[in-house]
């Protein structure tokens, strides 16, 4: 009888069975309720996920890339209209100083230089100030409006002014203007024809204007995009 309740007295969790109102749950129970809930990915939730992700990132890219264009495209157009303003000047003051020697040589570096000009300006300081974040929209415009006045208007003409100028001391299509006096001397010859070089000051100036507000609102709404996606 003794041996019985000894055995009856036995520790029960020896057994592996617990009490009520004991709170104590085996060890092997609790890993098996972590297990139960820990959920589980199954292969196509996995693939979904993952194919998600990869649509976020083309879309990233594509936007990235669409930026990327309309800022090329815009400013290639404004170095191209750069570009005619140097056609434009060089052929008003060659018309002025009677200059018809040299023709593809001026008009070949009236318009590649103030082109150059225009987009390495515009570049350094309008689109990578706008990457960087430390220009506002009134700094851009004003930056975009006066790289068109100085490298679409005011470069060219005192290029094609020079080189004309040169050519026609060199090759004395006018006469020669009297010592200490060439520039007025020159700006009187010129002094007529010269007004229609108020045609690309107005358009360059305007273009300049147009582009920074549209360069200013592709990079807004493309960092709202990015913040979305986010």
């Amino acid at each position: 009888m003794a041996a019985l309740g000894r055995e009856a007295r036995a520790d029960p969790r020896e057994a592996g069975v617990v009490p009520v109102g004991t709170g104590e749950v085996p060890k092997d129970i609790k890993m098996a309720t972590n297990t139960r809930d820990q959920p589980s990915l199954s292969p196509g939730d996995a693939k979904l996920k993952r194919s998600t992700v990869i649509e976020m990132i083309e879309k990233k890219i594509d936007n990235l890339r669409k930026e990327k264009d309309l800022y090329t495209h815009g400013t290639v157009f404004f170095g191209t209209t750069a570009g005619f303003s140097g056609m434009l000047a060089n052929f008003i003051f060659r018309h002025c100083f009677k200059v018809k020697q040299d023709a593809l040589k001026t008009y070949a570096s009236l318009t590649t230089l103030p082109f150059l000009s225009t987009i390495v300006s515009y570049k350094l300081l309008v689109t990578d100030a706008l990457y960087s974040g430390n220009i506002s929209k009134e700094n851009c415009v004003l930056r975009s409006s006066l790289i068109g006045i100085v490298c679409g208007f005011l470069y060219p003409s005192a290029l094609a002014f020079s080189k004309n100028g040169h050519l026609a001391v060199k090759y004395h299509t006018v006469p020669l203007p009297p010592k200490g006096r060439v520039l007025l001397y020159w700006l009187l010859l010129c002094q007529s024809e010269i007004k229609a070089m108020v045609i690309p000051l107005v358009f360059q100036t305007t273009f300049g204007i147009f582009n920074g507000l549209q360069h200013y609102a592709i990079f807004e709404s493309t960092l709202e995009k990015s913040v979305l996606e986010d």
